[in-house]
């Protein structure tokens, strides 16, 4: 499978950066056809967040995650960078506690466990179900719903 089927050679060539090897063209197909333009920012943190497994992130600890792998990027970046993969539908924010979002790799509908004191975010395995759903206020539609079971350990 050619991984750059979706970029002409030409494509490339107006990228803001090189784009070598078979991940970075994945990456810059999934930019791409996200209609952003491919920066050395959105490149680098592209390949940790948009080509691995499913996970939840905050900037915080993607900027960690960075800096281990000797990325030079300021916690500013990761923050606009991670806010411009969600406007461009590659993420989904999850603010769990009202002050620190996630940011989720899986952009579907579905439901999380927030896990108080251990700053951790997981999916609900099987999903959840609900039998009837508010009605909207007038002249609004629901956009999304999001639900997050609050859990913490329990005391002995």
């Amino acid at each position: 499978m050619d991984v750059s089927s979706g970029l002409r050679e030409t494509d490339l060539d107006d990228l803001a950066v090189p784009v070598a090897g078979e991940a970075a063209v994945r990456c810059a197909q999934v930019l791409a056809d996200a209609g952003m333009r491919v920066t050395r920012q959105r490149l680098a943190l592209g390949k940790m967040l948009l080509l691995g497994d499913h996970r939840h992130v905050t900037a915080e600890g993607l900027h960690e995650e960075a800096t281990a792998a000797n990325l030079r990027l300021s916690l500013a970046t990761v923050y606009n960078t991670l806010n411009q993969f969600t406007e461009a539908g590659l993420l989904r924010r999850i603010a769990a506690d009202g002050i620190k979002s996630f940011f989720d790799t899986d952009t579907s509908v579905h439901p999380h466990f927030y896990l108080e004191g251990e700053d951790a975010l997981v999916d609900v395995a099987g999903g959840l179900a609900f039998s009837k759903l508010p009605d909207p206020l007038p002249g609004h539609e629901i956009e999304r719903l999001d639900v997050i079971v609050h859990l913490r350990r329990k005391r002995p």
